[in-house]
C-alpha cells in the first residue's frame, strides 16, 4: 500500500527526504489504533517495555517526565489534561506493530529503528524540541496538531529546570492538524511541537542516525579487528626541508591520512562498519536466549521443507555484496555466505515473513543453510503458528 498519497517515491525522495516537512493527508486511509489506550498503558507496566509520562504541569516543575515501568496507582492520580505516555519499540513487542514498519521499505530497512506509540490526553505534549534523526508522525487515533519551527543544532538554548529538553525559543513558521490516517514527515533537526486536541494516540516511526562519534567507534573496531602490527607510520619520503625537528609537518600530516584512509575507506570495510553498527541490538539485555544444536535437529526433522517463517520482532538484518562474495550481519554480527545466496540475504533483510512458499524457490548454499539455523537457535526467526 502507498502512504505517500499521490507523490512518487523518487519526488519525496528527491524534494523532502532530509530537507522540508511534509503533510501526507490520508496516507493511510480507514486506520485502526493497534492498540488501545488501557492495552498501551499496559504495556507501560512492563519491566522490560521502556516507556515514559510526561506532563506540562507536574508535581517536579514544568514538563516533568517520569520514567516506567509504572504500576496502575499510576495512572489513577493523573489529571484530565495535559499530560502524554510515550511507549518504545512498540514493534519489539507486537507483531502487528512490526508488520506496519514494511510500509517503510522504500527507505533502507537498516535505518529503522522503532516505531514509538504516543497516547496523550487534551493539551498533552512534550513541549517544543528537535530530533537528531527523521521521523514519520502517523495520526492513528483522534487528532494533534503540529507546530512547525526553525532548525536546530547542538547550541539551540534548551529550557533550565525542566527534567526534558524543550527549546527555550520556538519560532513557528507553519502549523497543522492532523486527522487518522494522516502523516506528517519532519527532517532532521527541524523544531516541532505537537500537542493533543482531546485524547489521541500518534505513531512515531523513527529511523537511526549514528553520530560521527558512533561511526569512529565502529571504525577504531574494524580496525582492530583486520590490521596488522606491520601496518605503521612511514616515511621513507621523508625531505630535510620538511622543517624544524619537533615540527609535524604537512607532509607528516599527509602521510598519516593516507595511511589511514587506505585501512578505513575500503568499501568492504566501509559497509562492514555499517553492517555491524547498524544491525545492534536496540535492548540487547532483552535477546531471547540460545536454543540447543539438539532443537534444530528436532525441529528440521519435522518438517519435510522450511515452514512459514517470521523475523524476531527484535530481530535486525543487513547484508552487502563485497569482493569475496556475501557478508550477511545480524545483532551486530557478521556471517560469510556464498554468492549464490543473494536472494536468500535479500529476502532476509527486507521483509519481517518468509513464506514457505517463498523460501523453497530461494537457492541456499551449505553457508545459507547455515546461517539459517544460526538465525533459528538464536531465535531471531520463527516458525509462524
Amino acid at each position: 500500500m502507498p502512504i505517500l498519497g499521490d507523490l512518487s517515491v523518487e519526488a519525496f525522495l528527491r524534494d523532502y527526504w532530509q530537507k522540508k516537512p511534509l503533510v501526507i493527508r490520508q496516507a493511510w486511509p480507514n486506520f485502526q489504533p493497534l492498540l488501545a489506550a488501557d492495552e498501551l498503558a499496559g504495556l507501560s507496566l512492563e519491566s522490560e517495555i521502556e516507556s515514559r509520562l510526561v506532563m506540562e504541569h507536574g508535581t517536579a516543575g514544568p514538563w516533568e517526565i517520569r520514567k516506567g515501568p509504572f504500576d496502575e496507582s499510576a495512572f489513577a492520580d493523573l489529571p484530565e489534561s495535559h499530560w502524554t505516555l510515550l511507549v518504545q519499540a512498540v514493534d519489539h513487542w507486537i507483531p502487528e506493530a512490526a508488520d506496519l514498519l514494511e510500509h517503510f521499505r522504500f527507505l533502507p530497512g537498516w535505518r529503522v529503528d522503532d516505531l514509538m506509540i504516543s497516547y496523550a490526553v487534551d493539551g498533552g505534549s512534550v513541549g517544543p524540541h528537535y530530533d537528531q534523526y527523521d521521523v514519520f508522525l502517523l495520526q492513528a487515533e483522534g487528532q494533534r496538531e503540529w507546530r512547525i519551527g526553525q532548525m536546530c543544532h547542538e547550541d539551540s538554548a534548551i529550557l533550565k529546570g525542566p527534567m526534558i529538553r524543550v527549546l527555550a525559543a520556538f519560532e513557528e513558521t507553519e502549523r497543522w492538524v492532523l486527522n487518522p490516517g494522516d502523516m506528517l514527515y519532519l527532517p532532521p533537526q527541524l523544531a516541532h511541537y505537537g500537542i493533543a486536541l482531546g485524547e489521541c494516540q500518534t505513531y512515531s516511526i523513527g529511523f537511526r542516525a549514528p553520530s560521527v562519534a558512533e561511526l569512529a567507534q565502529s571504525a577504531l573496531d574494524q580496525v582492530l579487528s583486520t590490521s596488522s602490527e606491520d601496518q605503521r607510520y612511514t616515511d621513507a619520503d621523508y625531505s630535510a626541508h620538511e622543517g624544524s625537528s619537533g615540527e609535524i609537518s604537512s607532509a607528516a600530516k599527509a602521510r598519516l591520512a593516507k595511511l589511514l584512509q587506505a585501512v578505513l575507506m575500503q568499501p568492504d570495510n566501509l559497509g562492514d562498519m555499517l553492517g555491524k553498527l547498524m544491525t545492534e541490538a536496540k535492548y540487547p539485555e532483552h535477546q531471547s536466549e540460545r536454543l540447543d544444536d539438539d532443537d534444530w535437529e528436532l525441529w528440521r526433522s519435522q518438517h519435510q521443507q522450511l515452514p512459514d517463517l517470521r523475523k524476531s520482532e527484535h530481530g535486525r538484518f543487513a547484508f552487502q555484496q563485497t569482493a569475496a562474495g556475501l557478508v550477511f550481519y545480524a545483532q551486530g554480527q557478521a556471517s560469510t555466505l556464498d554468492i549464490e545466496d543473494l536472494e536468500l540475504a535479500q529476502l532476509l533483510s527486507s521483509r519481517h515473513q518468509y513464506p514457505r512458499d517463498m523460501l523453497a524457490n530461494v537457492p541456499c548454499s551449505q553457508q545459507g543453510y547455515e546461517l539459517l539455523r544460526r538465525l533459528w537457535l538464536q531465535q531471531l526467526i520463527y516458525e509462524v503458528e
